[in-house]
């Protein structure tokens, strides 16, 4: 179906053995391997996984979902597959929708395509409406940060080219989904979302968004960071803008007050004020200047570690029936 392509499904899973032997299962046949990566799981997730033929590497502790992925892109790159994708482990996504995800890249029209809830009406979950308005509004964000309309940035079920693996450089650890779309958003890789009937299981607990408030400050630290390491300048220069105007706004006061009673006495606490602002907007002006200057050397050593990748890796050759590590 895809000769010539060499393709990989990972499964980052945790306490998933109820679930991960039919996950696997129902991957289809032209895949050459199923990954499992668990991440310290404390039933026999890894037993049952071996046991459906997948290929399993265990953390020794728990990571979290963003470090599972790092590890399993690690795999796939140094097995020399061609095509990655990466399913969660708890049955919510079909496997058959694998070629959905998988064409895009072969066709040559995207080098990271994933699934989306949200951007076909018809194929919405019936989730809790505190996930959906979440996933929504994390959606807008990411779109307006990285300037594209995507519909659902936050589901685990995608495909990546080799290409777009090796440009990857992620560091979140609790999650990778807002960070890898901002990301390879800001390296000009070609993004594709394809409608997915999703299933929704009413009373199952996320492994990752359990906590509501504590996904949404962990996710929303890892798009700050990254939104502040690719776009120095205006996360810093926004931020002395801000500055400057309150401080025009409080030395305002004080120049009103003076022209009005010709004396600064009364009012002069708003020219401290002011001058509090003035100077933090300095100081943030010249560290966009500074954080500017570190990112085009971030770009050059993420261009030679590309490259580098390219050299190391472009030999590699992998026998689909060798499963071993």
């Amino acid at each position: 179906m895809y000769k010539g392509r060499l393709i990989a499904v990972i499964i980052p899973a945790f306490n998933e053995e109820d679930n991960i032997g039919g996950v696997i299962d129902s991957i289809p046949s032209f895949v050459d391997r199923a990954v499992v990566i668990d991440d310290c799981s404390r039933d026999r997730t890894s037993e049952f996984a071996s046991s459906a033929g997948a290929v399993v590497i265990r953390h020794d502790f728990n990571m979290g979902v963003g470090a599972a992925f790092n590890t399993g892109l690690e795999h796939v790159l140094k097995e020399g597959f061609d095509i990655m994708v990466n399913i969660d482990g708890d049955g919510q996504f079909s496997a058959l929708d694998i070629p959905r995800l998988i064409d895009p890249i072969v066709d040559g029209n995207a080098d990271f395509v994933t699934a989306s809830r949200f951007i076909d009406s018809g194929f919405t979950p019936d989730m809790p409406k505190i996930k959906s308005w979440g996933n929504r509004r994390m959606s807008e964000l990411i779109s307006r940060l990285s300037g594209k309309r995507f519909h659902d940035v936050s589901c685990g079920f995608r495909a990546y080219s080799r290409d777009a693996l090796m440009k990857l450089n992620l560091f979140g650890s609790f999650t990778y989904t807002q960070e890898s779309f901002l990301d390879l958003t800001f390296k000009k890789a070609r993004i594709k979302e394809v409608p997915v009937r999703v299933k929704y299981f009413g009373g199952r607990e996320s492994r990752v968004a359990s906590s509501i408030p504590n996904y949404i400050l962990q996710t929303l630290k890892i798009i700050f960071r990254t939104y502040r390491d690719y776009r120095p300048l205006r996360f810093f220069w926004s931020i002395a803008f801000i500055l400057t105007l309150l401080s025009l706004s409080f030395g305002s006061i004080l120049l009103f007050h003076y022209f009005s009673t010709g004396r600064f006495s009364g009012q002069i606490w708003s020219g401290f004020v002011g001058a509090f602002f003035f100077v933090n907007a300095v100081a943030f002006f010249i560290t966009g200047v500074i954080a500017d200057i570190l990112y085009r050397m971030r770009v050059n050593q993420e261009r030679m570690m590309y490259r580098l990748k390219k050299m190391e890796l472009s030999g590699k050759s992998h026998d689909p029936h060798n499963t071993g590590d």
